[in-house]
């Protein structure tokens, strides 16, 4: 007796198989439909002539640029930013920074003098005092009471700076080093790259061969690599990234923007086409992502106390009740800002005058209380003038126009870093929020959070 013949194809006797295929072509084909058809994705248009250069620096393997990349969950931006072509944007901003002679650091006059700190420790009512700025002969502290400690040669050449200028910093070889993707045929050689080390960070690079050990300049990739002394400025090797972060525009007195970039973050767009699009075709003096999850300034200090980002709860207290007595509101829909707490990973300036003060405004509240630049910011931002005319951008922007990765580990993979905190956090006397058993400053802004104000 003759075998009776099948028309099922063979590998449909599996129904787990079949299941498996199927699964598989629908994924790829919802993965290509939002990838490429998908209206709601999150656009950002190029040019098709613009020149993208490929890697312009190969790391050895032993260096691990590219490990530990953390993911990202949004595909879609409500207001998705569409760039300008390559090389107009490189004429305008070009032609910006040859021709014009405003310099917005010339209109602020700082004070001068030596303190036992870099930024001078005032206090609270005295930094309070230069929140109104319409007086342009006033002097205002803007750091710099101890020479910032790097070589001649570094100084020099950072005042010639004279266009657009990215920045970044690594302390206690916390991060790697990593390389900007997507730059134009022009970028690296009309725009300066600039990377902050302290020794422990600078022997690593050696260790990796990375930099000589026989010169005092050097580059790695696009980057030129200035070593600070950091034992001349402070303790906390984070206050002492927060120097290049928000005082650029005295460490570059010539340049005219300026991208601040933290270590953890690599670029993967060309810094021309981010200041065109972010900055100059939205007439705002600087641009930065919103928080993804949080608009009060005091959820941000909540989320601070609980995950022990800063170890003194009781100074955190004391900051958003000073905050909160000085003025500082919870956000609401009537504030020209879409939020209150940024995202500080990616800053882009105009150094307008605006933008310097509002930068020197904020690294004196950052040395006066802590160095979590998320919590004076909402506070500085509403109350100075004149005002700041800011872009808080989609969090989805900022995961489309870099990649966010995690800290170096340690061998056992313990993350390595700056040691700001004692091995036991400093509780608070009393809760953060007072909660009916006593009276806080800050109650009638939780209450206005919370919607319960009758007012």
């Amino acid at each position: 007796m003759g075998i009776k013949a099948t028309s099922k194809p063979l590998f449909c006797h599996s129904k787990l198989l079949c299941i498996s295929l199927l699964y598989l072509f629908t994924s790829l084909f919802l993965a290509l439909y939002t990838s490429f058809i998908s209206p709601t994705n999150c656009l950002f248009r190029f040019s098709p002539n613009d020149p993208i250069q490929t890697p312009l620096f190969l790391y050895n393997s032993s260096y691990g640029e590219h490990k530990h990349a953390l993911p990202t969950f949004r595909s879609s931006c409500n207001s998705p930013v569409y760039f300008s072509d390559y090389w107009d944007a490189l004429k305008e901003i070009n032609e910006f920074s040859e021709n014009s002679t405003f310099l917005g650091s010339q209109n602020l006059r700082y004070i001068q003098g030596n303190a036992d700190s870099f930024g001078g420790n005032f206090s609270i009512k005295k930094r309070f005092s230069y929140f109104d700025h319409s007086d342009d002969g006033i002097e205002i502290p803007c750091g710099f009471f101890k020479q910032f400690p790097i070589s001649n040669s570094d100084r020099i050449d950072m005042e010639k700076c004279r266009g657009v200028v990215v920045i970044s910093a690594i302390f206690n070889d916390h991060d790697k080093i990593r390389q900007p993707k997507g730059l134009g045929k022009e970028t690296p050689y009309t725009i300066c790259f600039y990377m902050f080390v302290d020794d422990v960070t600078l022997k690593g690079l050696q260790y990796h061969n990375l930099i000589s050990t026989n010169s005092d300049e050097n580059s790695v990739g696009v980057w030129r690599i200035v070593k600070v002394e950091k034992e001349h400025l402070y303790e906390n090797s984070v206050m002492n990234g927060v120097i290049p972060k928000y005082l650029v525009h005295r460490l570059f007195p010539n340049s005219k923007y300026s991208i601040w970039i933290d270590a953890k973050m690599q670029l993967v767009v060309d810094p021309f086409l981010l200041i065109h699009s972010l900055v100059i075709k939205e007439n705002v003096d600087m641009a930065i992502s919103r928080h993804p999850f949080f608009v009060h300034t005091m959820e941000e200090a909540m989320a601070t106390a609980r995950w022990k980002k800063w170890w003194d709860v009781d100074g955190l207290k004391t900051q958003m009740e000073t905050y909160c007595e000085n003025g500082l509101k919870p956000w609401n829909p009537e504030k020209s800002y879409p939020s209150d707490v940024p995202d500080s990973a990616i800053i882009l300036r105009k150094h307008s005058v605006a933008t310097n003060l509002f930068s020197c405004l904020l690294f004196n509240e950052l040395e006066g209380f802590n160095p979590r630049d998320q919590l004076p910011f909402a506070y500085v931002r509403d109350l100075m003038k004149p005002k700041l005319k800011l872009n808080m951008f989609d969090v989805e922007v900022f995961e489309q126009v870099a990649v966010e990765y995690r800290h170096n580990l340690k061998n056992g993979g313990v993350i390595t870093g700056p040691k700001v905190m004692p091995t036991k956090t400093n509780r608070a006397t009393s809760e953060l929020l007072v909660n009916g058993t006593g009276r806080s400053k800050c109650d009638g802004y939780l209450l206005k959070m919370w919607g319960e104000s009758q007012d």
